[in-house]
Order: C-alpha cells, then sequence, then structure tokens
C-alpha cells in the first residue's frame, strides 16, 4: 500500500473508535447503525467538507499541514499518530527549530471537562490555536477562519486589536510580551512565520521595535484583567497562563472569586452564548479546495 492508502485506512480506523460524547456532541442511544463519528461530523469538526473528508479516506486527496493539524484535534490523535499522519501526508512533523501547534488528547480533555470556564490553547509564540465556547463569549475572539497572525496576541497587541480585553499596566503588559517573544524566536530559529512576523512588526511599530532592541528576556505572567463585555459589561477576571510541559503550549484560563458579581457575570454568559450558538463556520484557512 502507498502513503496515501495508508494514511486513508488510519483515518478511517481513527474515526471509528471515537464516540459523538468524546468529542462534546449530542446523540440519542440507539440511532447508530455502525460505531464511530460519522463522516459528516468530523468534517464539521475539522471545518472542512463531508465529501474532501471522503475522499481522504479513499486515498484520493493530499492534505496539507493545516487540514492534518485540524483532524489530529478532532480525532483526538496523539503526538506519535499525529506524526504519522504529518509522515504519510508527506509533510515534515517537527522540523527542528519550529514553533509546536498540535494539541494532544490530554489538553484537549482539559477544553472538553472545563466547558463553563473561558480557555484557550496558544503555541509558544502567542497564537491561538483553539479555545471553547465560553472564551468566545467573553472575548469576542474566534479563530475559525481566520490567518495564524491575526489570532496571535503580540502582533494584535501592537497593532491596537486587542478586542474587549484591558490590562491594569499596559506599557508593562506589552513590554512582557515582547520580551517574552524574544526568548521564543531564540529557541525557534527556522520557523518561517515567526521570523517574518517578527520582521513585520519591527518595520510597523515603533513601539515594538523600540523593546525589541532591548535586552530584557522574561516570560509572560499571569495576571488580573477587565473585559469589556457589550452585554453584561464590565468584568474583572484572574487570567492564568498555565504551561504544558513537552508540548510548549500555552493554556490561558479566566476565573473569578465564587460568589462575586464577575462570576455572577461569566454564569449569565454561558446562558447567553448557549442561546445564541450556531455552527461555527468552516476553517477557510484550514480548508482545501474541493
Amino acid at each position: 500500500m502507498n502513503d496515501a492508502a495508508n494514511l486513508a485506512a488510519l483515518l478511517r480506523s481513527w474515526r471509528t473508535r471515537l464516540q459523538p460524547a468524546d468529542v462534546g456532541l449530542p446523540f440519542r442511544a440507539g440511532t447508530r447503525r455502525t460505531a464511530g463519528l460519522r463522516r459528516e461530523e468530523v468534517a464539521w469538526l475539522a471545518g472542512v467538507s463531508p465529501d474532501y473528508v471522503k475522499r481522504l479516506e479513499q486515498g484520493r486527496a493530499h492534505p496539507s499541514v493545516a487540514i492534518v493539524r485540524a483532524l489530529a484535534r478532532t480525532l483526538r490523535l496523539s503526538d506519535a499518530e499525529y506524526e504519522l499522519a504529518c509522515r504519510l501526508a508527506g509533510h515534515a512533523t517537527q522540523p527542528s527549530g519550529l514553533v509546536r501547534r498540535h494539541i494532544g488528547p490530554s489538553v484537549q480533555r482539559v477544553l472538553d471537562r472545563l466547558a463553563d470556564t473561558p480557555i484557550a490553547v496558544f503555541d509558544a509564540a502567542w497564537t491561538l490555536i483553539e479555545h471553547n465556547d465560553e472564551w468566545a463569549a467573553l472575548t469576542g475572539d474566534d479563530w475559525r477562519g481566520r490567518d495564524l497572525r491575526s489570532t496571535n496576541i503580540v502582533w494584535r497587541t501592537f497593532h491596537d486589536d486587542t478586542g474587549r480585553v484591558r490590562h491594569p499596566e499596559p506599557q508593562e503588559h506589552k513590554a512582557s510580551l515582547v520580551a517574552d517573544l524574544r526568548d521564543v524566536a531564540t529557541r525557534y530559529p527556522a520557523d518561517r512565520e515567526l521570523k517574518d512576523m517578527i520582521g513585520v512588526l519591527r518595520i510597523s511599530s515603533p513601539e515594538f521595535a523600540r523593546l525589541w532592541e532591548g535586552s530584557a528576556v522574561a516570560h509572560h505572567r499571569s495576571e488580573r484583567k477587565t473585559v469589556d463585555h457589550p452585554h453584561v459589561g464590565e468584568i474583572e477576571l484572574d487570567c492564568d497562563v498555565l504551561s504544558v510541559h513537552g508540548a510548549d503550549l500555552r493554556i490561558v484560563v479566566y476565573t473569578a472569586a465564587p460568589g462575586s458579581e464577575a462570576a455572577h457575570k461569566l454564569r449569565l454568559l454561558t446562558v447567553l452564548g448557549t442561546e445564541t450558538m450556531t455552527p461555527p463556520p468552516l476553517r477557510r484557512s484550514e480548508q482545501e479546495p474541493v
């Protein structure tokens, strides 16, 4: 069998080992004739067309790295399985010096279990990779359909696009982001996207250029932040940054003290988010032409 056929067989196998409840999909018992997820469900979760998933499972399509990454998240692939899928699709998995953007099953379970808490996963360079519905309801940010750079916190911060979030010490926040990014750049020297983003920022933002020329190297820390929400008003929250060792990912979580006004507003957002929720649009940046 060739690599395309091998990948097709594995995709079918990985799809059948999952149940809808494993990926947060509702279903009624006894309504399924075969085990596992349907192709349509995989397509919806990965942001591609059902026909494209069908062609992949028949060995008639060649997925990009972005598509493999989306399928890996959807199918809850381990690091080893993700690397195998990349190899069979003809892509290098983790060339030396590239920022990792694969979310493993354990991190995905954290997102699934904290469904009522605003939580998102960023790569080492502060590019948004995944988030839950509560995060989108609170911040108004939805990474689906957007390119990598427009979801990067550093890029957005120095282009005056911080959205609803306000920082208590904005200048210190900017300085810490740049210092943190400098450390990341030294650890991933071969990542062209990261290098290009830094180059553009040094030209487009004099403030970034000034901070970049400094000597500080640091890690961006947790802090208290204020979110200006259009429906529930101002919400003051704790924002904690958790590191995923071995994967070089950052999990960002917003929480409020139990019984506080902010906690009440977060609960209200859960209801509002559920009432206004619609199926997410296709992730155009990751969709293959069909």
